[in-house]
C-alpha cells in the first residue's frame, strides 16, 4: 500500500456499454463518500442512500455505476489495492522488503484505511460473498504482487528456489499488521529497518 489515501482511487469505466458518459467529477465526489461513510459507520450498517447524500448525488448516479453495496465495496476496495500495490524494485531484497513496509506502513497510518480495514476484515467473518469478492479482489492482488519482490530475490540468487512462499507473505504482512492495526503501537525510527533484517532472516532460515 502507498501513503495516499483510498478517496484518490476512482474505479470505474466511464462509459458502462450502451449507457452514458460517467461524469469524473461525480465519480469521484461519489468515491470519496463511499470511503468516508465506510469509515464513520462500518460496512454493515453503510447505505447507498448515505453515501449519495455525502456526495450530494442522486442515488441512480450510484446505481449507474455500480448495481450493489458490494459490488461498489469491492471494485473501490480493489481500485485501491491495485494502485497501491507497487512494490518497489530496488534491486536488492533488503530494499524491497524496506520499501514494502513503508508504503503498507504509510496506508495503515492514513485515518480512512486505519478504520476502514479492521471494520471489512471483521465483516468477511459474518458475510461470505464478501469475504470471497475482497479475497479474490484485494488479497490475491496484494500477495501476486508481494511473490514477484520474492520471486525477484529468487531470481537473483538471493533466496534458494525452494523458499517457503506462501510462509513468506505470512511475514511479510503479518507483524506490522498486528502492530499498527490491531495493538495501535506507534513505530520507533528504526523499526522498520530491523523488522525487515528479522523478516528476511526468517525467510531464508
Amino acid at each position: 500500500m502507498s501513503s495516499t489515501t483510498p478517496t484518490e482511487h476512482p474505479a470505474p469505466e466511464r462509459r458502462p456499454p450502451g449507457g452514458p458518459v460517467l461524469q469524473d467529477s461525480v465519480t469521484d465526489a461519489i468515491t470519496t463518500a463511499f470511503f468516508e461513510e465506510l469509515a464513520s459507520v462500518g460496512y454493515a450498517r453503510l447505505s447507498l442512500e448515505a453515501v449519495a447524500r455525502r456526495a450530494g448525488a442522486g442515488k441512480a448516479a450510484i446505481y449507474r455505476r455500480w448495481p450493489s453495496k458490494l459490488e461498489m465495496t469491492a471494485a473501490l476496495a480493489t481500485a485501491f489495492a491495485v494502485d497501491a500495490s507497487h512494490p518497489a524494485d530496488t534491486g536488492t531484497l533488503r530494499g524491497d522488503v524496506l520499501a514494502f513496509l513503508t508504503q503498507t506502513a504509510d496506508a495503515l497510518r492514513q485515518p480512512l484505511p486505519s478504520r476502514i480495514v479492521p471494520d471489512l476484515l471483521a465483516e468477511c467473518t459474518r458475510n461470505p460473498e464478501l469475504s470471497k469478492a475482497l479475497s479474490t479482489a484485494v488479497r490475491d492482488t496484494r500477495r501476486n504482487k508481494a511473490t514477484h519482490m520474492l520471486e525477484q530475490a529468487v531470481a537473483r540468487g538471493e533466496l534458494s528456489a525452494d523458499v517457503d512462499r506462501a510462509l513468506a507473505l505470512d511475514l511479510l504482512a503479518g507483524p506490522l499488521y498486528w502492530r499498527l492495526v490491531v495493538v495501535h503501537t506507534p513505530t520507533t525510527t528504526d523499526y522498520l529497518d530491523r523488522l525487515t533484517d528479522k523478516i528476511i532472516a526468517a525467510i531464508e532460515a
